[in-house]
C-alpha cells in the first residue's frame, strides 16, 4: 500500500527541519571553535608544544626560574652559559686563555696571551674612525683621548696608567686580554665590547704611541756648499 498523501508532506518538512538544523548547528560549531579562545586544552607532550627557550639576559621570573643546579628540583633550571666548545654565530675564534686571576698580572694567562696575535687586517679610513668612537665611548673616560691617563674621571679612579707609555711593551694579544678581563681597577669590557671591537680597540690604540724617532744621521743639517772658502 502507498503512503498516505499527508504524511509525504509531514516527511518533507521534517527533513528540512532536520537539514537546516544541522547546517545551523554546524555554523555554530565554526564560529565558535573559531573565536578568540586560546586553551586548547589538554596536549601531548606540552614541553614541545611551548618551547622555555629564553634569551641569555632576558628578564625571569626568579620565583619560577634558578640558576642554581641545586635548585632545579624546586625550580625551572635555566643555564646561562653557552654550550661548551660553541661560539656566538659571526664571531671571531674563541680567546685560548682563562684568566687564572682577573687581577694577576703575573698569571700565566696573561703571559699567554701575549702569543696570541691580532686576527684582523690593518684598517683605514671609516674603520679607523669607528675604532676611535669605541675607544672614546669605552676607555676615554678614564685613559683620555690621545691615552694619557687623563680622563674626566680618572683623578677619581686613581691608578690608571697611560696607554701610549704601556702599550708599547704589550703585544696586541696582552691588551686584548686586560680588555677582555680587565686588570688591576679596570673591569672587563667583554660585555659592552664584541671580541671584533676589542681587537679593533687594540688597532686604534697603536695608532695613539708616538711614532719612532728617525735616526740622528737622517736628522742633521746638511753643511752649505758654500760654506767652506775655496782658494783659487
Amino acid at each position: 500500500m502507498g503512503v498516505p498523501h499527508y504524511n509525504k508532506k509531514k516527511i518533507i518538512r521534517m527533513k528540512k527541519i532536520a537539514i537546516i538544523s544541522t547546517l545551523v548547528l554546524s555554523m555554530a560549531v565554526v564560529v565558535i571553535s573559531c573565536g578568540g579562545k586560546r586553551d586548547t586544552g589538554r596536549t601531548y607532550m606540552p614541553d614541545m608544544a611551548y618551547s622555555r627557550a629564553y634569551e641569555s639576559y632576558a628578564e625571569r621570573d626568579s620565583s619560577v626560574f634558578t640558576t642554581d643546579v641545586n635548585d632545579r628540583g624546586h625550580k625551572i633550571f635555566y643555564n646561562n652559559l653557552p654550550p661548551a666548545g660553541t661560539i656566538k654565530r659571526g664571531e671571531l675564534f674563541p680567546f685560548p686563555v682563562v684568566p687564572a686571576s682577573m687581577n694577576s698580572v703575573d698569571s700565566g694567562a696573561l703571559l699567554l696571551s701575549s702569543l696570541v696575535a691580532n686576527p684582523l687586517p690593518a684598517m683605514a679610513g671609516a674603520e679607523l674612525e669607528e675604532a676611535g668612537r669605541l675607544f672614546n665611548i669605552n676607555c676615554a673616560v678614564c685613559h683620555g683621548a690621545k691615552g694619557g691617563s687623563d680622563g674626566p674621571i680618572a683623578p677619581k679612579v686613581g691608578g690608571v696608567k697611560s696607554i701610549i707609555a704601556a702599550s708599547p711593551g704589550y703585544t696586541d694579544g696582552r691588551i686584548f686580554y686586560v680588555i677582555t678581563y680587565g686588570q688591576n681597577n679596570m673591569g672587563s669590557y667583554a660585555s659592552q665590547l664584541s671580541s671584533e671591537q676589542r681587537w679593533r680597540i687594540v688597532q686604534y690604540i697603536r695608532t695613539l704611541e708616538p711614532k719612532t724617532s728617525a735616526p740622528a744621521a737622517a736628522t742633521t743639517t746638511p753643511a752649505k756648499k758654500d760654506s767652506v772658502a775655496v782658494k783659487k
